[in-house]
């Protein structure tokens, strides 16, 4: 189990990886292009160089590229619909121009179409993202909080997305995997506060999706109460899910050769998160 965090990538994603060892990190997850919005930045064969180089320079052992948080394969206007295909598609492009290892995104709302006919809209534009997909980059599905209709924060869900996109087309057996972010999953019902609470939730999603499935896990405590449905990151130790839940999540042997990713609020303590999850490792 390696440790990072979300980094910034201002100037260029050459500039990522630099960031990622000043803050401490194993492992780093970074946006390749604006989140909320706006044209994404070439990115040159110079800066793969630069970004490949400063990997193996500073030991940093993987890296995952978020893509943009207006990702909607729900939407009923299809303008949208279909940028978000082709942004996802681009995605993955570049995570595996640049070596990434994942590309993880929200699918989006279904309050345009309603739960069956959005899960069907979004099953098909998973499916059409990753037609004749040949890059080495591996899509990931992360958990949502529930917040609204957000699609994704039951495990149920999720599965018969992957269960779907598989059906519709073979080529995908194991190419989608899951994002497991555990603020989300807190927030949608999902307990985590020590280690029996932890192993009945990994329990259900090993029985619903698969362990098998389980590629990521972004490690944020939750400023909001179990099921609250509302999407709030908290410091790790300072909010609802405690320290005593990511020790459980730290020290469970089914979690070993999962990497974890902070993405604890950005106000210059997120350091000293890895720190914390750090020291938890190193715990006998």
């Amino acid at each position: 189990m390696l440790i990072g965090a979300h980094v910034s990538a201002a100037g260029g994603v050459q500039n990522a990886p630099k960031n990622a060892h000043q803050a401490g990190c194993e492992v780093f997850q970074f946006f390749s292009r604006p989140p909320r919005g706006g044209p994404a930045p070439e990115i040159s064969q110079v800066a793969v160089k630069k970004f490949k180089a400063d990997c193996q320079k500073y030991k940093l052992k993987e890296s995952y590229l978020h893509a943009p948080y207006y990702i909607n394969l729900a939407s009923k206007n299809k303008r949208i619909y279909f940028a978000s295909i082709s942004v996802l598609r681009e995605e993955l492009a570049r995570a595996s121009q640049l070596g990434a290892k994942y590309v993880m995104a929200h699918l989006g709302s279904a309050k345009d179409l309603g739960e069956k006919s959005a899960i069907r809209q979004v099953v098909g534009g998973i499916v059409k993202a990753l037609d004749g997909y040949k890059g080495r980059a591996q899509f990931l599905i992360e958990i949502s909080a529930g917040a609204g209709k957000i699609i994704g924060d039951k495990f149920e869900e999720i599965a018969e997305i992957i269960k779907k996109s598989e059906a519709q087309n073979p080529k995908l057996k194991n190419r989608l995997g899951v994002c497991f972010d555990t603020a989300h999953a807190f927030e949608s019902g999902y307990d985590l506060r020590d280690k029996k609470s932890l192993k009945k939730t990994l329990d259900e999603f090993d029985k619903i999706i698969g362990l098998k499935k389980l590629k990521l896990i972004h490690a944020n405590d939750s400023k909001t109460p179990l099921a609250s449905r509302i999407d709030r990151h908290e410091h790790i130790g300072y909010g609802k899910i405690g320290l005593a839940g990511f020790r459980a999540l730290i020290k469970d042997p089914r979690l070993q050769d999962i990497n974890l990713i902070l993405e604890t609020p950005a106000d210059g303590k997120r350091i000293n998160d890895l720190k914390t999850l750090k020291k938890l490792r190193a715990e006998k």
